[in-house]
């Protein structure tokens, strides 16, 4: 019997629906330790021809990109051309606990452990009017590349250890230039290798979610140094302070548009349940503390991390709305557009790459939140699905970044089918 076999008897089924456990006050049941988290994973079987996520009624999906290797990312530019960031981890981290060897298993059956091109894509809209989008390799030999900004002729570039900056000409198809690194970003191990980034609004700051190397400060907390935070990067030096910590791991920042808030999605830690801990969507406050390693959702003492420290548990914050256990949070849009219904917009925009240590699964769908006066109000609403089979058992796809093109669609890239779809309303 193998390892992932022997352990899959560990499984305990989750109480709640993650819609369940969406909002500003989530239900939390009781923490409960385990020498490995329970899983269930579906087989990949990848899209097959002619076969497309299912969308809400009164939206139309299409695939605008194919081929493409573990597209994480994607980023609209001013001319309407769509970049891609094609990554996965570096493979830097030692494989040390049984979860780790489980969760690599797993990750291989799953498709998500494929291999990325380690590079950016760029999609150009074809003027024939087929609606065909043609692949240009715009940046290439990067090293596990994840957020993108352009700020005036610059394009700065997040690889998982350095933000890299690039001259950018408005119609170029491939950058020929070697990248200048800007500022280097914690590397060690890289346990959560993804590096978001988002521009200020005048340009002169970046700001970088830098995700921990942990679990839960397992390997010490010397090795979580500037990690589990939101970096502030001054443009001009290169310099960066903390600007928000305690954030196990967020995957996503975006400007709120009525109020210019900061915002982020955060994926939380594992192996204390499968309905524990949410995934959220929260604000992001300078000099504010959101609680991890020591504690989560506010105040709940997590005593796996010592030694502990009731001094930063007393000032943790408890993190805005709930969006469900394990969903795996990765892509986040503030949408404005006018391409999509009027429902859609304001509110935030989701993309769940899907859970493993879960049963049931919850995630692989992108979501939609909305807000009013600026707080996020209601349940997730689904509006992208289908990335998994009915019966839980195979894998097509699975959502992570998202944008919002210049004509207002939805643009998702899908790392485990290798695609980017475009979402937009349909016609009367």
């Amino acid at each position: 019997m193998t390892l992932a076999a022997s352990l899959a008897g560990c499984n305990e089924r989750a109480e709640y629906e993650p819609e369940q456990q969406a909002g500003s006050n989530p239900p939390l049941p009781v923490s409960r330790n385990s020498f490995a988290p329970p899983m269930q994973v579906p087989d990949y079987v990848g899209w097959q021809k002619g076969k497309t996520p299912k969308v809400a009624d009164g939206l139309k999906i299409e695939e605008i990109a194919s081929g493409l290797g573990h597209p994480r990312q994607v980023y609209v530019l001013p001319n309407g051309d769509i970049l891609v960031a094609e990554s996965n981890s570096p493979n830097e981290e030692a494989v040390t606990t049984p979860k780790q060897l489980v969760a690599g298993m797993i990750g291989l059956r799953s498709g998500k452990k494929e291999e990325g091109a380690n590079r950016i894509t760029l999609l150009r809209k074809r003027t024939d009017g087929n609606g065909a989008w043609d692949k240009h390799v715009f940046i290439d030999h990067l090293h596990s590349p994840f957020g993108m900004q352009l700020v005036g002729d610059t394009l700065y570039v997040a690889d998982t250890d350095a933000i890299l900056k690039y001259p950018y000409k408005t119609g170029e198809t491939h950058i020929a230039a070697r990248g200048v690194e800007l500022t280097d970003l914690p590397d060690t191990v890289n346990h959560h290798w993804t590096k978001a980034l988002l521009a200020s609004p005048d340009g002169k700051k970046l700001y970088v979610g830098v995700g921990s190397n942990s679990n839960v400060g397992e390997n010490g907390m010397d090795v979580e140094y500037r990690r589990a935070t939101v970096l502030e990067v001054d443009v001009a030096t290169g310099g960066s302070r903390i600007y928000a910590a305690g954030i196990r791991n967020p995957t996503g920042l975006q400007w709120e548009p009525k109020t210019g808030q900061l915002w982020a999605i955060a994926n939380e830690r594992d192996e204390i349940g499968p309905d524990l801990v949410p995934d959220y969507l929260t604000s992001v406050h300078e000099g504010a503390f959101y609680g991890w390693p020591y504690s989560y959702y506010g105040q709940h003492v997590d005593g796996r991390a010592q030694p502990q420290r009731p001094d930063l548990v007393a000032k943790a914050i408890r993190p805005d709305y709930a969006i469900g256990s394990h969903v795996a949070a990765l892509g986040l849009l503030f949408y404005t557009g006018n391409g999509l219904p009027e429902e859609y917009r304001g509110g935030a925009f989701i993309g769940e790459h899907g859970s493993w240590n879960r049963s049931p699964l919850s995630g692989y769908e992108v979501v939609y939140v909305a807000f009013d006066n600026g707080k996020p109000v209601g349940a997730p609403k689904p509006v992208v699905t289908g990335f998994a089979s009915g019966d839980q058992k195979q894998l097509y796809g699975a959502p992570v970044g998202l944008a919002q093109d210049r004509d207002g669609g939805l643009v998702i890239a899908d790392d485990v089918g290798n695609a980017v779809w475009r979402v937009t309303k349909t016609g009367r």
